[in-house]
């Protein structure tokens, strides 16, 4: 999390452009996205003639060519105003649309990034306003992977309204959590299907990272599968998708699977069992028209409700053996709907529900109040669910207002891990603590309902009162002294 003299500086850039004119937070964001980019694609090229120059072997596929090199960020930004504004308008953007195609250089092969810029609009209202954003930017040193990843993740915390069709940002730490508690592993073909600004895959690569980069980057064909081939997202939102594809480029992964699709609206056949770990937060939107909903997801579980929808897309998507994590509102935990009790017996009986961890409605503000729980399970097809784990989560080290300024004491997030990744001890819990074990047999019983409420037992301390005749005693015994203090005070008056 950036602080202090960098927070500082995006605060300057970000007042900068919105006193230019672009009020939109999402216009801004993508304005920045863009620029970053070209800045990206600059440093590239650096670290290629870096190269080059140490190993004295020709440079592989140059992103500047000779001709192009007006168009790099260290030489336009020297320029003037007024020719930095055309430059960038009239010669950098084409450049990047144009760039990676192959072919007949219709832009559908090359990067995610590419396709995604098909689209891209170059809004910056004047010369003045751009080179001042260029000269703010190129002041921030961007060296180092964690700080770009901080700078964006940042910049997205600054939209602060929840989008259309139920869509907000999940919070870093809680998405950490997630991945934290399904451990990644090279082998894995992870997917978002509601992927927005990517924080998920952002978040997973960054995992991989960490705790397998001598795995990743062992052989060339290792690299290539970690860069093209382990992250895949889905959205209908065509900024979200040029927005998160640039979140990954920025956290170093280079050509990810993000593509735009209607994830409940079309039938996704060449996903069907695909992907061996499933993280997500779908968008909670209420409901769709059954006309406009694909007819696979409908067999499964007859319902309107895009919540469900998605729970039924997950276990279509997903290898057998895989796992999920994802996060749901509440109303899936208990909902009566019929529905509602068949996804929760598919997952129950099924499938492999292996924890329910229920969050605080603060967790999601300012963008929403709703309360809702993050679901981890396994497919199996087969069963396998003996005893659900619980966790009542009260705090993830925020204020549960709208501030959400930090509270490092109450914060359960590491005790959630802890117990998770030591769960065999988990049955010795009383259903008074935090968390317990819950046996499905139970669940059964109580028509699958997966409410943390239906099962946590509350200790009352026991309060003892004194007798009514010794209060009544003692209430006679004030009333006679507050009698002779008035007497007494008559006197002294009188």
């Amino acid at each position: 999390m950036i602080t202090g003299e960098l927070k500082s500086k995006v605060d300057r850039i970000w007042d900068t452009m919105w006193s230019g004119g672009i009020s939109n937070p999402l216009s801004v964001i993508e304005q920045l996205t863009y620029l970053l980019f070209i800045k990206r694609l600059d440093e590239l090229q650096t670290l290629k003639e870096n190269k080059t120059n140490r190993t004295g072997k020709p440079m592989e596929e140059p992103i500047f060519n000779k001709d192009q090199d007006t168009l790099r960020w260290s030489r336009f930004k020297e320029t003037a105003p007024e020719t930095m504004f055309e430059t960038v308008r009239d010669e950098v953007f084409p450049f990047m649309k144009t760039l990676g195609q192959k072919g007949d250089g219709d832009g559908e092969s090359g990067s995610t990034y590419t396709h995604h810029m098909k689209d891209a609009m170059f809004m910056m209202p004047s010369p003045r306003v751009l080179a001042n954003v260029v000269d703010q930017l190129d002041s921030i040193d961007m060296s180092d992977s964690d700080t770009k990843g901080d700078l964006y993740e940042y910049m997205l915390g600054k939209i602060a309204s929840a989008g259309q069709n139920g869509q907000f940002r999940t919070p870093r730490h809680i998405i950490k959590l997630m991945v934290d508690m399904t451990a990644p592993t090279p082998k894995d073909t992870i997917c978002d299907p509601a992927c927005g600004t990517a924080g998920f895959l952002v978040e997973a690569s960054e995992y991989l990272v960490a705790h397998h980069s001598d795995a990743i980057y062992k052989t060339e064909e290792a690299r290539q599968r970690f860069n093209s081939q382990t992250f895949h997202g889905y959205d209908f939102d065509t900024t979200m998708l040029r927005i998160g594809s640039m979140n990954m480029l920025l956290h170093g992964v280079e050509n990810p699977d993000i593509r735009y699709k209607d994830s409940l609206e079309e039938s996704l056949d060449n996903d069907a069992e695909k992907y061996s770990l499933i993280l997500a937060n779908p968008p909670f939107a209420g409901s769709l028209d059954y006309e406009s909903t694909a007819k696979d997801l409908q067999q499964v579980v007859k319902t309107k409700k895009t919540e469900l929808l998605f729970l039924a897309l997950f276990l279509r998507l997903m290898q057998t053996g895989g796992r999920a994590a994802i996060i749901v509102p509440d109303g899936v935990l208990f909902g009566s709907s019929n529905a509602h009790k068949t996804l929760r017996k598919i997952l129950v009986e099924d499938q492999k529900l292996d924890a329910i961890i229920s969050m605080p409605s603060g967790v999601f503000k300012p963008y929403a109040g709703v309360s809702t729980a993050i679901l981890l399970f396994t497919k199996t097809n087969s069963g396998g669910t003996d005893n659900v784990w619980f966790y009542d989560m009260q705090a993830d080290g925020f204020s549960l207002d709208d501030k959400r300024t930090p509270q490092s004491d109450k914060n359960d997030l590491p005790d959630i891990l802890a117990r998770w990744q030591n769960r065999e001890a988990e049955g010795k819990r009383k259903r008074t603590e935090q968390s317990f074990l819950v046996p499905k047999s139970e669940i059964a019983e109580n028509d699958y309902d997966l409410s943390i409420n239906r099962y946590k037992e509350v200790e009352y301390d026991e309060i003892e009162h004194e007798p009514p005749q010794n209060i009544l005693s003692k209430i006679k015994k004030l009333e006679d002294e507050i009698s002779k203090g008035c007497e007494e005070l008559e006197r002294l008056l009188g």
